[in-house]
């Protein structure tokens, strides 16, 4: 007994210690960013990874050193009026923001992995001043191509505005859960969210009877109904199952539509 209860005293006493803390200390990342010499330390984050339609949007936020706001948190955690009372004090206190935005064709194309790296270097490109370091939600970096990519489009524009070119590549860090431990990243995340989400309210008036104003082009049972009875909008991505699916089914009954008994 008296083994178990020091075992248990030293669990209690010294766990802690051991467990990572996944809550956000309001700019220590981006504060240690800045310790170590880097200018412009901007927070990256894309949203619609997972829809079966629409396009998926990231945005890029460099907030002043040392400025928060108590209620900037992951976007997911935030009802959609907090996100639209937020979203516009970010922009104006920002020291700098942009959006990225890859169509659903391109999403297709290249595979909504790359779509989102090339959405978060399309939201980099915005950024005046040019920040050096990015704190980037997720487990992968932005492919180098697609930053050498926006940089010949940046040093043609900082040319025609007067501003400095950037002479190297930014230093990238990548951050499992990056919109719950990085102010700056959960900034882009509701900047990125609301965007979007504006987007999908404005197909839905394009393309009513899907619900996009509703689900923003998730999967959900209203979604799968109308898909069902509609078939595949313009924005809908042929590369998602659920569409690709319908679209199988669709080529299968062509046949007998078109050489059927009249």
């Amino acid at each position: 007994m008296a083994s178990l209860l020091m075992a248990v005293y030293f669990y209690l006493q010294f766990y802690p210690l051991f467990v990572k803390k996944e809550s956000m200390n309001a700019g220590a990342l981006e504060e240690e960013g800045y310790g170590r010499g880097f200018k412009y330390v901007a927070g990256l984050d894309e949203v619609g990874r997972g829809p079966w339609a629409g396009p998926v949007v990231a945005a890029a936020v460099v907030l002043p050193r040392g400025v928060s706001h108590p209620g900037i948190k992951d976007s997911k955690l935030l009802s959609a009026r907090k996100r639209e009372a937020l979203a516009p004090w970010i922009k104006e206190n920002a020291v700098a923001w942009g959006l990225g935005i890859v169509s659903v064709e391109e999403i297709d194309k290249i595979n909504i992995l790359q779509a989102s790296l090339l959405a978060m270097s399309l939201a980099f490109s915005q950024l005046r001043p040019v920040p050096d370091c990015l704190l980037i939600d997720g487990p992968h970096k932005i492919p180098l191509d697609f930053l050498r990519r926006v940089q010949k489009v940046q040093d043609v524009q900082n040319d025609l505005n007067g501003f400095e070119r950037f002479e190297q590549m930014p230093f990238q860090r990548a951050i499992k859960k990056g919109d719950r431990l990085s102010v700056s990243i959960a900034a882009a995340s509701i900047v990125a969210k609301v965007a979007r989400d504006q987007m999908m309210v404005e197909y839905d008036r394009l393309y009513p009877g899907y619900g996009f104003g509703q689900h923003k082009g998730y999967g959900c049972p209203v979604h799968l109904a109308a898909l069902s009875r509609y078939g595949p909008s313009p924005i809908h991505r042929r590369s998602f199952r659920p569409v690709r699916e319908w679209l199988t089914r669709a080529c299968q009954a062509a046949p007998e539509s078109l050489f059927g008994k009249g």
